[in-house]
């Protein structure tokens, strides 16, 4: 498309069902900072990122958990500089009682040297933290597919 800009993903926002949970949880798992908050009242919302770059929204306007079999959100994906970095969070999500999916650290597919860890937040959106190469050290998970778009 000649004269449209370059873009950038801005930030993205997420409902939750339970604003305090979720702050909790990116903080810990993405090291984020609060760069705003509406914690009390109907309407409650967070703005999340980190080096003064907004990141994640919540908006705490949800009922119930993700529906994975709706359209909308698949999933979302946060690229780190290196695998030691996804190893890295891996350890602090397992430390948080959460479970990785596919046993931990998987390839993005067959023969593929990128990959991470990939799990669900607290309201069951699924997320995945990434790094360009050394995840090939373990077998892809899902034969014949992305290993990010089947859960």
């Amino acid at each position: 498309m000649s004269g449209t800009p370059a873009l950038q993903t801005g930030h993205v926002g997420l409902n939750v069902t339970d604003l305090a949970r979720s702050v909790a949880f990116y903080r810990q798992v993405f090291d984020f900072e609060v760069f705003g908050e509406q914690a009390e009242g109907e309407r409650r919302f967070a703005f999340l990122g980190r080096d003064g770059e907004l990141v994640v929204t919540l908006w705490q306007q949800s009922d119930g958990a993700f529906a994975a079999d709706r359209a909308g959100l698949h999933h979302l994906a946060f690229k780190v500089s290196d695998i030691e970095a996804v190893r890295r969070a891996e350890a602090t999500l397992r430390g948080l009682g959460v479970e990785p999916l596919h046993d931990g650290i998987v390839p993005h597919r067959e023969g593929s040297s990128s990959g991470g860890v990939f799990f669900y937040d607290p309201d069951g959106i699924r997320l995945e933290i990434y790094a360009l190469t050394g995840a090939d050290t373990a077998p892809a998970p899902t034969q014949g597919a992305p290993t990010c778009g089947f859960f």
